[in-house]
């Protein structure tokens, strides 16, 4: 990455991405700056890169860290220095990836971009992204690239989002505009990021293994002066080689904290690191002191600047690792995607990598794999297992011509399957596309705490500098740990975890138990809501028409009915609406094919019906709303038949041939096995529930009475729905809205919360907040308590770091708490939050 250098000293080391005053700089003589200007690595005498940045000459360890501080003051972006708040370990800017052109050719960007449109989107993996300085860099000066047309950068997984216009730009571009700016960007691998992560985590693994080293050996020096040897012939030895062992060890494995703090202070950000720093060079400084004055006044104090070092590292490798568990569920996700394909080309078959695979070729799946990508089974039938994707417990059965699922497990028969779609364009990589997206989400409430943890830290040294006045008359020694303690033993740090962890967590799990949260926001909205709105056609009903009757004057003959059936069924065919696939359903069975190509002059009026001529006759077919608006005289006979029938919740189709009102076709719809048990528990809940259907009202009636009552909104047209919602929230109301996201997609969009029931493993409802990947509806109840845990996990967060610092500063003060375990102390706090929001995930073993 590239963030201006900036020149913060610790020990002749310039801390890179902190800001350097022009005033700053002209007090030093740049012939003996022996640091680059960029990144603050020590600079060789003879290898001097200078470079006029502004009209001050300054020095810099290599051509590409003066080109990348070049660039950036070009682009008059200079202010990104002034945004580097935080104290990550950096490193001069990453070499740019090789013949980045190469991603330009359709054929390679294919396996990276889910379409290749005019307008592509890709998610780039950058190396050199540390802080949100960074994410203000890319996204400023990739949004100056003409064709740009949305750039998101996800801080914790360090990766870019980019949507581009593909006329107008090439990713070869953006691809080299990073690594001019000091950031080497490739298209997204999931084992590669997984690399740099681990890369991470051996970084501070080694420090705190060098702390280890250190702790232990000054043990015995300390054991050694508290036994006695402070007052003999070798107290000065044992003093100087506390000093060799703890300098290191603070500038080394303590260099993360030191940075971190001068980063901070010099851009009057106050972070977590402030106090770990000031604590230790307190300590160790008057440490120093005593042992080059060889004062007899005063003990020194190396081993307690080693151990809270060491102990404060330890926290934090555990605490990384912790989230890392906590957040894996979208790595898990990952892991469900198989490496390698069995691909059938030339009539032979070859083991080959999943990037290869191209879309319409032909795989083998063998009993035992795990399918590798989304597909239509040409020939095999099996079972197929589903429950890591989308939450089915029992496996389902396939056969030719059903759609199969990337990261689904065949279980019996070998299956041949058409590929459809592959890696990040399968359900399994929309779904974990959607997953990270929720986790990088920020919510409302965690903009509370962002706004607290400085103001905490300010405090939290104020604290401290009244403790070490207070102290002060017992002796500075005293003043001096006491304060260290108050400085250590504090911890922002879980107010700033309290809701991304528990965030994370949750739409992890959810997308592991078949909910696919797709943003975190979403999930302290819903916590809120008390009305739930209810499509009835395919949400609390299975969706699956089926004939029931064929209702005709009482002397049309059978032979009459089918040739009626037979008519209808070719006007049907021209529909997509689930009643008449239900009427062409039945025909097939009464062996009449319906066959659109005899329907001429066809009209589709949603909402109403449809019609059309056929062999010279006109025939209708729709609700009697429709019937009268073709000016068709309905029979008082058949419009009482058809009221007994919708009073039990049962749907009627009039039909007239030749403007004469010839009967009507019943068609029925069962609920949900799960519908009544869902309605029950949210009515119990104190949920207020709404019945929307564009059925009759005597329809859908019988429907909420059956379901033991609610609401009832009726007879409402696809269109109208979203006005149903907005005038319930004109009302003051905040509603969540459940449907089949497919004519329901205004609705799903204008609610509060939008619930989609999705089918099977498909993602594709973009209107919908939530997506069910099963039909089971307790998945509905669930989501709902489980934003009711997650808001009550972050202000439990929240109040477990408020008590812990209420007991622990007050008895820092007092000097009843050591530095030593102030340091075993504060990394606590951050575990329990994590360990917290990880018990969210009991949720789904045991509901509340």
């Amino acid at each position: 990455m590239t963030k201006e250098p900036q020149q913060t000293r610790f020990e002749n080391y310039t801390c890179w991405g902190s800001f350097v005053t022009p005033t700053y700089n002209m007090l030093k003589s740049p012939a003996k700056n022996s640091s680059c200007f960029h990144c603050g690595l020590p600079v060789d005498a003879n290898r001097i890169v200078e470079k006029n940045i502004q009209n001050v000459a300054r020095h810099f360890c290599c051509h590409g860290c003066s080109s990348v501080c070049e660039m950036i003051y070009d682009s008059g972006l200079e202010g990104f220095y002034q945004r580097t708040p935080d104290g990550q370990l950096l490193a001069p800017p990453p070499e740019p990836p090789q013949e980045a052109c190469l991603y330009d050719i359709d054929e390679v960007q294919s396996e990276f971009v889910s379409e290749l449109a005019n307008v592509r989107d890709i998610h780039l993996m950058v190396e050199g992204i540390h802080c949100s300085a960074c994410v203000w860099l890319i996204e400023r000066s990739l949004t100056k690239l003409p064709g740009i047309i949305d750039v998101k950068v996800n801080l914790s997984n360090k990766r870019l989002f980019v949507r581009w216009d593909n006329t107008q730009n090439k990713i070869s571009n953006i691809i080299e505009l990073l690594g001019k700016t000091g950031y080497a960007a490739i298209p997204f691998n999931p084992e590669t990021a997984e690399a740099a992560i681990n890369k991470q985590n051996r970084a501070l693994l080694l420090r705190m293994a060098f702390a280890a080293f250190s702790m232990m050996n000054l043990l015995w020096v300390s054991i050694a002066l508290y036994s006695g040897a402070d007052q003999g012939e070798f107290k000065q030895l044992f003093h100087w080689v506390g000093f060799s062992l703890a300098t290191p060890t603070l500038f080394y494995s303590g260099w993360p904290f030191l940075k971190g703090a001068w980063t901070g202070l010099k851009h009057l950000n106050l972070t977590m690191d402030v106090p770990i720093a000031i604590g230790a060079t307190a300590t160790y400084s008057y440490s120093v002191f005593i042992t080059i004055s060889q004062t007899s006044v005063g003990d020194v104090y190396y081993d307690t600047v080693v151990n809270f070092i060491f102990v404060i590292l330890v926290g934090r490798f555990l605490e990384a690792k912790s989230k890392r568990h906590a957040v894996a569920a979208s790595q898990r996700l990952m892991d469900l995607q198989p490496r390698v394909a069995h691909v059938i080309r030339d009539n032979e078959t070859h083991i080959v990598p999943i990037r290869s695979i191209q879309k319409d070729e032909t795989i083998l799946v063998k009993p035992g794999e795990k399918i590798p990508v989304d597909g239509i089974i040409l020939s095999g039938n099996s079972s197929v297992d589903e429950a890591l994707l989308s939450g089915e417990s029992a496996p389902l059965k396939k056969q030719a011509g059903d759609l199969l699922s990337a990261g689904t497990v065949n279980i019996e028969n070998t299956l041949t399957v058409k590929v459809t779609a592959t890696l990040r364009n399968t359900s399994l990589g929309k779904i974990i596309s959607l997953v990270e997206e929720a986790q990088a989400s920020k919510a409302p409430i965690q903009c509370i705490a962002d706004q607290i943890v400085p103001w905490f830290v300010a405090v939290t040294l104020l604290l401290a500098a009244l403790t070490f006045g207070y102290w002060l008359a017992d002796g500075i020694e005293y003043a001096l740990l006491a304060a260290t303690s108050v400085l250590i033993i504090t911890c922002p740090c879980a107010f700033g975890l309290a809701t991304p962890m528990s965030i994370a967590v949750a739409s992890g799990l959810a997308a592991r138990n078949g909910l696919l949260i797709k943003n975190g926001a979403v999930l302290e909205y819903l916590s809120g809501i008390h009305h739930f709105v209810f499509d009835k056609t395919g949400t609390l009903t299975e969706g699956k028409m089926r004939l029931k009757e064929i209702i005709t004057s009482d002397n049309l003959a059978a032979d009459n009915k089918q040739r009626l059936l037979e008519k209808v069924a070719h006007l049907e065919s021209l529909s997509e609406h689930s009643i008449g696939k239900a009427i062409v359903q039945h025909a097939k069975l009464q062996n009449i094919k319906a066959n659109s190509q005899k329907v001429k002059h066809f009209i589709n009026k949603p909402g109403f019906g449809i019609c059309g001529e056929i062999d010279q006759q006109m025939i209708i077919v729709g609700n009697s709303r429709w019937l009268e608006n073709n000016n068709i005289p309905l029979h008082t006979q058949f419009l009482q038949q058809a009221e007994e029938r919708e009073n039990k919740g049962i749907s009627c189709v009039h039909i007239a041939i030749d403007g004469e009102h010839s009967g009507f076709i019943s068609i029925a719809d069962q609920l949900r096995p799960d519908a009544k048990k869902l309605i029950t528990d949210l009515r119990n809940a104190g949920i207020e529930l709404t019945l929307l259907s564009g059925d009759k009202r005597a329809v859908a009636m019988a429907i909420a009475s059956e379901l033991g009552g609610m609401n009832v909104i009726a007879e409402v047209l696809p269109g109208e729905k979203d006005r149903v919602i907005q005038n319930l929230q004109s009302q003051g109301q905040q509603v969540a809205m459940i449907g089949d996201g497919v004519n329901d997609a205004p609705a799903l969009i204008r609610a509060d919360v939008g619930i989609a029931i999705g089918s099977g493993t498909d993602v594709s409802v973009e209107s919908a907040d939530i997506v069910l990947l099963s039909n089971e509806l307790d998945k509905i109840r669930l989501a709902s308590d489980l934003s009711k845990r997650t808001l009550r996990t972050i202000r439990q967060n929240i109040s477990m770091s408020i008590v812990y610092n209420i007991i622990t500063v007050p008895l820092a003060m007092m000097a009843f708490v050591s530095p030593l375990f102030a340091a075993i102390a504060m990394p606590i706090s951050s575990l329990a939050v994590i360990g917290n929001a990880s018990r969210i995930g009991t949720l789904f073993k045991h509901p509340d």
